[in-house]
């Protein structure tokens, strides 16, 4: 008897293990839209990850709590790729097998937006960087796109900015040579700034993750630049500033959106006094969505949200826009994005990539979003200056 129930209960695992193992088409699905979250949530950007895991989950559950779309809700599923580009890929790879997202939202950082993007074309999931800047991002494929500006815009205004407003001539370039976004933004800086008439005197180079940039500081200062354009993330450039201004160099640091962190001012304190970066986002800014915006993020975190977080929350918004204009016109479709990964699935999600790619004039808290013919956001850039240890709105730039 004893063995009898054995066998029995034997048996009824191995059911459970292949049930658990049918292809994700074979599953029953639930009533609610499958929606993939990935970035980096630990490692040395762990700031961009939550930013941006933040943004997206207020946007969405103030969608659900208003009954979401015709009544459906989205599910998010959320992967964190630890700052690392081979992580970013096999998150996007669980988020789409096991998870059967019908879309994805992320990432911040270039290189890992890079990493993931051909998983996701391969798929046909469309894909939505909510701040991935370098120009490739979205070269990777038709489902892939971004609704922030793009470095070669960046660039060009921070060139723009320091030759015309601050009159500066002699700049100095130190770039991280392992990060597609510094590279490229690098690059793009400093052929707008020599097209301007500016000289760059010295460019040199770190990797992410160094702690210490004193021999390349040495060698910027004995070239007595008047700014040093750092294109990097926020963990380096605080550090970059400190070993600065031990050395004795008073020239300001001007950047790019990879500056904004909260962190970065913490890892700075007084030493990026004087500098100036570029933002998606603006708090201050007084129109009505905008302070909603604001209002609602720092009621639930209890911090002020910040411009990788607010273009989540416009990337979601874009995502959902497109699939309201799906549940609108097409039911049927719609429908077929909460039912198995088969040929219909497919062609709804084909569907609602040609939706997201028709994005125009949607009113978001970073700006009107239109999507070009590149799938690439034609957005204004803002401004930040430093000041006693705090930001200040200097200007916004239109395209």
């Amino acid at each position: 008897m004893v063995r009898m129930r054995t066998l029995r209960r034997a048996a009824l695992a191995a059911l459970v293990l292949a049930a658990a193992a049918l292809p994700l088409g074979c599953a029953k699905r639930s009533n609610e839209i499958p929606v993939g979250v990935y970035g980096s949530l630990t490692g040395t950007t762990a700031t961009f990850g939550i930013s941006t895991k933040q943004g997206t989950e207020l946007f969405v559950d103030n969608l659900n709590a208003a009954g979401g779309i015709g009544g459906t809700k989205i599910q998010t599923f959320v992967e964190d790729d630890r700052s690392l580009p081979e992580e970013a890929a096999t998150a996007v790879t669980k988020l789409i097998d096991q998870n059967g997202v019908i879309a994805v939202l992320g990432e911040v950082a270039s290189s890992r937006s890079m990493a993931a993007a051909p998983v996701c074309q391969q798929a046909g999931v469309p894909m939505i960087s909510p701040s991935s800047t370098n120009p490739r991002v979205t070269e990777l494929g038709d489902n892939i796109f971004r609704v922030c500006f793009i470095d070669p815009f960046q660039g060009q205004m921070i060139a723009k900015f320091a030759k015309n407003t601050l009159h500066f001539n002699r700049a100095a370039v130190l770039r991280d040579n392992k990060n597609d976004y510094s590279v490229g933004l690098a690059n793009y800086f400093t052929q707008a700034y020599q097209a301007l008439g500016g000289t760059v005197v010295i460019d040199d180079a770190y990797s992410e993750g160094d702690q210490d940039f004193k021999a390349q500081l040495t060698k910027i200062k004995a070239k007595n630049p008047q700014f040093i354009m750092v294109p990097g993330y926020y963990t380096e450039v605080g550090l970059i500033a400190r070993q600065a201004r031990e050395l004795g160099i008073t020239a300001p640091l001007l950047g790019g959106d990879g500056w904004v962190s909260e962190k970065l001012l913490e890892i700075a304190e007084h030493a990026l006094d004087g500098s100036y970066f570029v933002n998606h986002f603006y708090e201050g800014d007084p129109n009505p969505l905008v302070q909603k915006f604001v209002a609602d993020y720092q009621q639930r975190y209890n911090a002020k949200p910040d411009g990788l977080a607010a273009l989540a929350y416009d990337a979601a918004g874009v995502l959902t826009a497109a699939l309201q204009k799906l549940h609108d016109e097409d039911p049927k479709s719609f429908q077929a994005l909460m039912g198995p990964r088969n040929d219909v699935q497919k062609a709804a999600r084909a569907k609602l990539r040609d939706l997201i790619a028709a994005t125009k004039d949607y009113p978001g808290v970073t700006g009107r979003i239109t999507l070009d013919a590149k799938r690439n956001a034609v957005k204004p850039a803002v401004f930040i200056g430093i000041e006693n240890r705090a930001y200040k709105y200097v200007a916004t730039v239109e395209p």
